[in-house]
């Protein structure tokens, strides 16, 4: 059954996203809050056929942790499930993702129009650079900037691997930065098509203050993210 169900939400998933992109499509020449509203409600409607079809919940802790407005909130990658999940959970996310996405028609389009945050990670310093910049414009508008700080999906076992993104970005913008830590690899692996039952946990920790130096930063985001990763993964392994 674990196939069937699997097969039947990949289905349903990516026609409900097709739904959004082309019947949805006046949202591009709405204001952009409104769109934002818009995907967040596509988010939800995505969780939902993931708890019916394959009976994967979400379970939010720390919530109180996201300070209103601008913030930094950056967290451990182990599935597409938090590319999407997470942005019911946010005020008016600005999403740090890979400029690739933004060459799909319609996808790529509204991209630009939620005005999230693309990168071309083969750039190098200049891709840093634009990064910083954009994300400034993000936090100026009272947005939260999301990023993965470990730049792409890493399975539930694979060790910390935190590019300097994350850490240039809190130098930059002087706002908190809210850790996440999650357990989503072992219910949506990465590169699989198995979609496995359980509950998805997502916890947000305590916000670290702006103004310490880049290397401190670093080391407690790391800390933070990878401490309650293991004890979720952990948790998760028990209760599955």
């Amino acid at each position: 059954m674990i196939y069937l169900r699997s097969a039947l939400f990949n289905v349903v998933f990516y026609v409900n996203l097709a739904l959004f992109l082309v019947l949805g499509a006046g949202f591009y020449f709405t204001p952009r809050k409104w769109s934002i509203r818009a995907l967040q409600t596509w988010a939800r409607s995505s969780l939902f056929w993931l708890r019916v079809i394959v009976g994967i919940r979400m379970e939010v802790r720390g919530h109180e942790n996201i300070p209103p407005g601008a913030c930094l909130v950056a967290g451990k990658h182990q599935s597409f499930w938090e590319t999407f999940a997470i942005l019911p959970l946010l005020d008016d996310p600005a999403m740090v993702l890979k400029k690739e996405l933004t060459y799909i028609p319609f996808f790529g389009w509204f991209i630009y129009k939620f005005r999230m945050i693309p990168v071309e990670r083969s750039a190098g310093t200049q891709a840093l650079r634009s990064l910083i910049e954009a994300a400034g414009k993000a936090i100026a508008m009272g947005r939260q900037v999301v990023i993965m700080p470990e730049g792409t999906r890493r399975a539930p076992d694979d060790p910390p691997d935190y590019k300097p993104g994350a850490a240039a970005l809190y130098g930059k913008l002087d706002v908190p930065c809210v850790p996440f830590a999650l357990n989503s690899g072992l219910f949506w692996p990465r590169r699989q098509f198995l979609r496995r039952p359980g509950t998805i946990v997502i916890s947000f920790l305590p916000p670290i203050p702006p103004g310490l130096n880049r290397k401190l930063f670093q080391s407690r985001l790391e800390t933070a993210i990878e401490t309650e990763t293991r004890r979720l993964v952990a948790e998760g392994r028990q209760l599955s």
